[in-house]
C-alpha cells in the first residue's frame, strides 16, 4: 500500500507545475493534500478528481486559504471532516477516510508563525488534538495520519536548528508535544522508523536559495498507530521535480487493502 502527502501550497498552482502528471505515475493507493488554497466550485476541472480515485475536500471558509484533500483507490466506507471544534474545522484542517479497519487522515496544523495569536491557536489546536488522538489510540482501528504538522522534531529534522530555537515550528513546547507523541503515546513518525538520516527535509523557504542549498525542514510526517510501526517498507522524500515549497512524502506499507474498482 502506498501512501503520499505533500503540502501543495495552492492545489492549483501545483496542478500548473505537473503535479497531476507525476501522480499519475505514482501507483499511490491514497493521496493526501493539504493547503489546497481553493473552493470546490475552483476544483472543478477534471484534473482535480484524477482518474482512479475517490477525491474529496475539505475546504476553508476563507477562500484561497488552508484547506485539505484526499484522494483514495477505494471508496471510503466512511468520511468525516474536521475535528468537531469550530475554529478548527472552519479552516479545512482535517480529513478523514475510513476504509475498513483503517483510517488515513489528512492534516494541516496550523502555524504560529506569522504573529502570536497564530501561535497560541497553534497550541490550542494541539491541545485539543492530543486527547482525540489518544482515544483513538484506543480503539482498535488503525490510522495512518498524513500532512505539513508544522513542527520539526528533533536536530536531525532541519539544517539550522540552533538558530531556530525560539522560532515556530521548533519550539521546545512543540518538540516536547511530539517527544510525547512518539515515545509516551502509541503513535509512531513512520518515516524515521526506516530512515535515520541526517539532512532529510519536506520544507524549504523561497528566501535565500534554500531549495538550492538544501536549508529545510522536515515538517510532515505520516503518523501511524501502534500496530501499523513493522509494515514500514520504504520511505522516499521526492525531490526530483518541485511542485509546491514543500515535496511530496512517498512511503509503501505492507498492508493489505482490498481494492474497490471506480
Amino acid at each position: 500500500m502506498r501512501i503520499i502527502t505533500l503540502n501543495t501550497n495552492g492545489i492549483r498552482a501545483a496542478e500548473r507545475k505537473g503535479f497531476f502528471s507525476w501522480l499519475a505515475q505514482q501507483d499511490a493507493d491514497f493521496v493526501c493534500i493539504q493547503e489546497t488554497k481553493a473552493q470546490p466550485e475552483q476544483l472543478t476541472a477534471d484534473a482535480f478528481t484524477p482518474d482512479g480515485y475517490h477525491c474529496h475536500y475539505h475546504s476553508a471558509q476563507k477562500k484561497g486559504y488552508s484547506g485539505v484533500a484526499i484522494y483514495s483507490k477505494q471508496q471510503p466506507d466512511a468520511i468525516i471532516e474536521g475535528m468537531g471544534f469550530a475554529d478548527i474545522d472552519s479552516e479545512g484542517r482535517y480529513l478523514e477516510f475510513q476504509c475498513g479497519k483503517l483510517s488515513v487522515i489528512s492534516l494541516y496544523l496550523p502555524s504560529g508563525s506569522s504573529k502570536e495569536e497564530r501561535q497560541d491557536f497553534k497550541y490550542s489546536v494541539m491541545d485539543r488534538f492530543l486527547p482525540y488522538l489518544q482515544a483513538r489510540a484506543q480503539n482498535g482501528r488503525d490510522y495512518i495520519i498524513c500532512g505539513d504538522w508544522n513542527i520539526a522534531h528533533k536536530e536531525i529534522d532541519l539544517k539550522n536548528w540552533k538558530a531556530n530555537q525560539k522560532n515556530s515550528g521548533f519550539l521546545p513546547a512543540e518538540r516536547a508535544w511530539l517527544d510525547q507523541l512518539f515515545t509516551q503515546e502509541a503513535w509512531h513518525d513512520a518515516f524515521r522508523i526506516i530512515n535515520q538520516e541526517p539532512d532529510q527535509y519536506t520544507w524549504w523557504s523561497n528566501r535565500g536559495q534554500a531549495w538550492s542549498k538544501n536549508v529545510g525542514w522536515r515538517i510532515d510526517y505520516q503518523v501511524i498507530s501502534e500496530q501499523l510501526k513493522d509494515t514500514v517498507q520504504s520511505a522516499e522524500i521526492y525531490k526530483k521535480e518541485r511542485f509546491s515549497d514543500h515535496s511530496p512524502l512517498i512511503i509503501d506499507y505492507n498492508y493489505s487493502l482490498k481494492a474497490t474498482t471506480i
